[in-house]
């Protein structure tokens, strides 16, 4: 988890800090007010989209991640929208057109994984140039790793046979287009380690390669900081959130405050855009549960990081898996997930590859800006350019390495 508190103000650094801070179980009443806020501007958060739902029964995985607008168009952001919405998951065509190499699901880091458009928006877009279609299954976050291992396979698998039945018409793919394409997968931190888990509970319609990135199974007290004293902070705030009157004056604030906070936010949520919405909606609705888990006193993830070993070491069955850590990542455990899957994979004759990219546990998440500098550039706009240059390199190279191992089992 803590890649959702480390990724966040660099993805959403527009918000200030005091918008984007939530304590204790009052959380619950902050993602309403942010609803009730945004719906005041004339917005509606809950109703259904006009959206294309593929009919069911069928079997293996294509738009695009920028919208659109007017907003879009004043800031200088010429990207359409990359990804349709089918069922729960983001289906994403290659972009180049023509037959897709390949399918990959895709699960991004706890928190940030219930918005991949926007967190993981530049990464899946070079890999949809790389000429693969990508199913990406957002999920909220929990302590219970089995169960959202098993919803997550579930949902994937369902928009899969969609797709594999229907094809994608608007993107001029049949479904004889896609029916024998080969499956991979790519997860990324808490994704990572839901992806192997997923490789170790099924052993049917798995990927036959898998990707893992910054591979992260520690255990709560570890992965989530001040855990211990999260707990008992919780349920003594409580009370206080309910009668503070900073809290009711938050709850009276104007609609106007929040149509400032997205115009704040308009380089990521463009125009009140209605599918970058449904992402906003889906990153706060996820605070209240995991505070709630909290409260209730849960204090350890579900198996338990050892537990999660034990398991994958007796029971992974994906036939390639390529592990891949960063130059620079404290809370990367690659290396105790290759002694734990080497000797399984070696029993079944698969194959099993470690590398080290330059970069950091949040390299997979570097997002593209449309640089605009002051009237005058300035040595610091030039040296934040220079660094936002080098993550996003790095951020292709991590792409380009995932594309060309794939591509060894395509045949």
């Amino acid at each position: 988890m803590e890649l959702g508190t480390s990724i966040l103000g660099s993805t959403l650094g527009c918000i200030s800090p005091k918008a984007r801070t939530c304590y204790g179980p009052g959380c619950s009443r902050t993602s309403n007010l942010l609803r009730s806020k945004v719906q005041s501007c004339g917005l509606n958060l809950d109703r259904n989209l006009p959206l294309r739902r593929m009919v069911s029964d069928g079997y293996v995985g294509s738009g695009s991640f920028g919208v659109n607008t007017n907003a879009n168009s004043a800031l200088g952001n010429s990207r359409s929208k990359i990804y349709k919405r089918l069922d729960s998951c983001l289906v994403v065509p290659p972009t180049s057109g023509g037959k897709p190499r390949a399918i990959i699901k895709f699960l991004g880091g706890a928190f940030i994984g219930a918005v991949p458009e926007v967190t993981y928006g530049y990464l899946i877009e070079l890999l949809a140039k790389e000429g693969f279609l990508i199913i990406a299954v957002p999920y909220n976050v929990t302590f219970d790793h089995a169960r959202a291992a098993s919803e997550i396979y579930e949902k994937f698998h369902s928009c899969l046979d969609n797709v594999l039945t229907s094809g994608l018409p608007d993107d001029d793919l049949s479904a004889a287009d896609l029916v024998d394409l080969p499956l991979f997968s790519v997860g990324h931190s808490n994704g990572a380690l839901l992806q192997v888990l997923a490789g170790s509970y099924f052993s049917e319609k798995i990927p036959k390669a898998n990707a893992i990135i910054s591979y992260n199974n520690r255990p709560a007290s570890e992965a989530v900081p001040y855990f211990e004293q999260l707990g008992p902070l919780v349920s003594q705030v409580m009370p206080l959130m309910e009668v503070s009157p900073v809290y009711n004056m938050a709850r009276n604030a104007s609609g106007d405050a929040f149509k400032m906070l997205f115009d704040t936010a308009g380089a990521v949520i463009a125009e009140y855009d209605q599918e970058a919405l449904v992402s906003l909606n889906k990153f706060i609705d996820q605070l209240p549960s995991v505070l709630n888990q909290v409260s209730e006193g849960i204090s350890e993830f579900k198996p338990t990081p050892s537990e999660n070993r034990d398991y994958c070491k007796n029971a992974y069955n994906v036939p390639h898996t390529l592990l891949l850590k960063f130059s620079v990542d404290p809370i990367d455990e690659t290396d105790l997930l290759e002694g734990t899957l080497k000797p399984r994979v070696e029993s079944f004759g698969g194959t099993l590859e470690k590398v080290q990219l330059s970069g950091n546990h949040i390299t997979p998440c570097a997002q593209e800006p449309k640089w605009q500098a002051g009237y005058l550039y300035t040595p610091a706009d030039a040296i934040a350019q220079g660094l936002k240059t080098l993550s996003l390199n790095e951020t292709r190279v991590l792409s380009r390495t995932l594309s060309d191992w794939f591509r060894r089992f395509e045949a």
